[in-house]
């Protein structure tokens, strides 16, 4: 038998055995389009096809999985880098930081309602720290002039304590500093996310008698749309 026919016989074989195309091809080295060949008239049975079929499968979670792991890579290589640039921030830097957080999350003075205070309302934790520091330690705020309250959806009022002990330690606030709770009606068919034990609802940061700080604030926001 010359060595060409044992390589037919052989992949043969492996492929009633159930052996995809790259198996053999790794048995057999011969050229692809020569094995599909062979083996075009091969039945399978009901388990060999059903064999193959979870390989395929499971060589595609294996690379679902490596191309995952690829991006958390190239994710946290990014952000480390990225996260260097920046470097140490001036205090300008820091001042003009907050004012634009408050450009966006911030309330506004309106011609029909003179003499709004400040506030500032948002659900990111990390957020909120940068600004209690910014209004204490640029804006010279007293810290016995800010309080605190809570907007959660009706349907996390079971977990309140929860809530308030969470914005306690990511503040630094004492839990009693929390001054009201708000419930927001909660839609049957909502959209929203962030509906399970990791929803903390969002924190709003009141300044006492702060009207003047809100126009002065107004106006570095002013300054920093000319500037850009």
């Amino acid at each position: 038998m010359t060595p060409k026919l044992q390589e037919k016989e052989k992949a043969i074989l492996l492929r009633k055995e159930g052996f995809s195309y790259g198996e053999i091809l790794k048995q057999v080295p011969v050229a692809k389009s020569s094995l599909a060949l062979w083996l075009k008239s091969v039945g399978l049975s009901k388990a060999q096809k059903q064999r193959l079929t979870e390989k395929k499968l499971d060589s595609a979670r294996r690379g679902a999985l490596k191309k995952k792991e690829d991006r958390i890579l190239r994710t946290r290589i990014i952000k480390e880098i990225a996260e260097k640039e920046v470097g140490k921030l001036t205090k300008r830097e820091k001042w003009l930081i907050g004012t634009a957080l408050y450009w966006a999350e911030g309330s506004k003075e309106k011609e029909w309602s003179p003499g709004s205070r400040t506030q500032f309302i948002n659900s990111d934790c990390l957020m909120i720290k940068f600004f209690i520091n910014w209004l204490i330690n640029t804006c010279k705020i007293d810290k016995n002039m800010l309080t605190f309250d809570i907007y959660i959806h009706d349907n996390h009022r079971h977990r309140v304590r929860e809530i308030i002990k969470y914005w306690s330690k990511q503040t630094g606030v004492h839990e009693n500093e929390f001054m009201h709770i708000y419930f927001k009606r909660d839609k049957v068919n909502t959209k929203r996310k962030n509906t399970g034990n990791s929803y903390f609802g969002i924190i709003k940061i009141n300044v006492r008698q702060s009207s003047s700080l809100n126009r002065k604030i107004s106006g570095w926001t002013n300054g920093i749309i000319k500037s850009a």
